[in-house]
Formats: structure tokens, C-alpha cells, sequence
């Protein structure tokens, strides 16, 4: 660990559940700040824009800007932006991110019943789940992917922690679209190597001198060590011992906190 420079953080989980503070995260934050080292907070959250993250961030106390954060609906219009420009697409998203989403040209929205004026779109494009992920969206996602379109998802998480507990994530019903259609999703957030690609160069640091903290030990923490990044699971969030256990490799380090992070990293007082 004594060559990182630089800190890949995931939110939801890590830092906040339901947007509350985790127990010593915003400590821990400063302290590694305090530290010397670049801080990138990466997140697959499908709700929000950027800007309202960092709001929600600040008014809690984290030292955190919307340049410090890095989300699946940004890597998406930079992916859609290289490898399909000007592609209308259907959304299938719960939340607005219709900032974050840039020039991506939608013509078919989840929420609005049907497709605008009968175009067809060149991509169905999956977000984050909620109540939009009825049965009448879901089969026009279906009938699009049938007819053509590209499948580009953000992520391909099955569930996230709130504060009630566990709640069922798009991933559950991307899996479903692709049998069905006999395609396989391009994935822009986490786990796909581009999206840590995309975070090493925005902080400037080769992959050994960073390190990925999240609590899914798949999409987050496997998914860096991959692509050359150290992996720290946390035991908070949509942490399940049994999952660790059945996981397809093991992580660098497994602590019970983002709190206790900072003892791992150079330069700091716990160190």
C-alpha cells in the first residue's frame, strides 16, 4: 500500500446507507485528504446527477465536490458519445440524470408510455430499478431489442442496501432481457474495466498506485483488482459473509469500515 496515491471510493454502502453517514466515514474521509491523497468517488447510483450527489454529500459533512465523483450515467454518455454517436435511445431509469446524461438523445422514456412519434430506437438503454420497471416497459424494452437495438446498461447490480434492507436492482431484470432477446448488455458503470479505466485517468495515476473501496465484493472490489487496483471490501452495506465466501476471488483486504481505512494508507495519522 505504499504506493498509493490515490483513493477509488464507492457511496452507497461505504460511506452513506440511504444517504446517511456511515459510523466515522466523514472522519475517515478528511483524514485521508488530510493525507496527501487523491480522492475519486465512484458510484453505479442510477438516481442522481452528480451535483445532487455532492449536495447531499456536503450538507452531511464530506469534503466532496461533483468533480470528485464519477457515476455510471457519465461513463454512459461518454461510452454512447464513442461508440454510437447520436443514437436515440429508450430509458429505462428510475430518478433524473438527464444532466449527467449529457448530449444522450432519448425518445423513448420508461415513465412516458410509448415511444415518441413511433421512432425506433438505435439503443435500449437500463439504468437503476424502481417503479418503472413495470411489465409495459419492461416488453417495449423487449420489442426494441427485437427489433435491432443495441443493449447498454449501466450496471448489473442485483440489489442495494437501504435502510430497510436489501431492495431487488436492475440487474435482476437486465439478465431477464438479455435470455429473452439473445443479446448481451455492453455495461458502462462498474464492473466494466473502462469505467475504473476512465477513474485512474481522471485522477492521473497508473492502476498500482490507487486503491477501490466498496462493499460488493463482485462489481466493486474483484472488478478493480482486475484491472490492476487494489481491492478493499468493506463489511457494511450489501455486505453478506456468504457472498464473499462464494465470490470468484478474494480481495486484497477486508476490513469491518471505511473508518478503518485510513490505518491501511500512507501518510496517515492511523498508519
Amino acid at each position: 500500500m505504499e504506493s498509493v496515491r490515490a483513493v477509488l471510493v464507492d457511496i452507497d454502502g461505504v460511506l452513506t446507507v440511504s444517504w446517511r453517514p456511515l459510523p466515522g466515514a466523514v472522519e475517515a474521509l478528511r483524514e485521508i485528504r488530510d493525507a496527501g491523497l487523491a480522492v475519486l468517488l465512484v458510484t453505479n447510483t442510477t438516481s442522481r446527477t452528480r451535483a445532487s450527489i455532492a449536495g447531499t454529500l456536503v450538507d452531511a459533512g464530506f469534503p466532496v465536490s461533483a468533480e470528485d465523483i464519477l457515476t455510471a450515467p457519465a461513463a454512459t454518455a461518454a461510452h454512447l458519445a464513442e461508440h454510437c454517436p447520436g443514437a436515440r435511445c429508450a430509458l429505462l431509469n428510475s430518478g433524473d440524470i438527464a444532466e449527467d446524461l449529457g448530449g444522450v438523445t432519448v425518445v423513448d422514456a420508461a415513465d412516458s408510455g410509448a415511444a415518441d412519434s413511433g421512432t425506433v430506437p438505435d439503443v435500449v438503454l437500463v439504468g437503476g430499478a424502481g417503479p418503472e420497471f413495470g411489465y409495459a416497459a419492461l416488453d417495449r424494452a423487449f420489442g426494441h431489442l427485437q427489433r435491432g437495438a443495441r443493449l447498454v446498461a449501466m450496471h448489473r447490480n442485483l440489489y442495494w442496501r437501504t435502510a430497510d434492507g436489501l431492495r431487488l436492482d436492475s440487474g435482476a431484470f437486465l439478465a431477464g432481457l438479455e435470455q429473452a432477446a439473445r443479446v448481451e448488455a455492453e455495461i458502462t458503470g462498474k464492473p466494466a474495466r473502462a469505467f475504473f479505466e476512465a477513474a485512474l485517468a481522471r485522477l492521473g495515476v497508473g492502476a498500482g498506485e490507487a486503491v477501490m473501496v466498496g462493499d460488493d465484493v463482485e462489481s466493486d472490489v474483484l472488478a478493480a483488482q482486475r484491472a490492476g487496483i487494489t481491492g478493499v471490501l468493506v463489511r457494511t452495506g450489501k455486505f453478506q459473509p456468504e457472498v464473499l465466501q462464494a465470490a470468484d476471488g478474494t480481495p486484497d483486504h477486508v476490513i469491518d469500515s471505511f473508518a478503518d481505512l485510513p490505518a491501511l494508507l500512507p501518510g496517515s495519522a492511523q498508519q
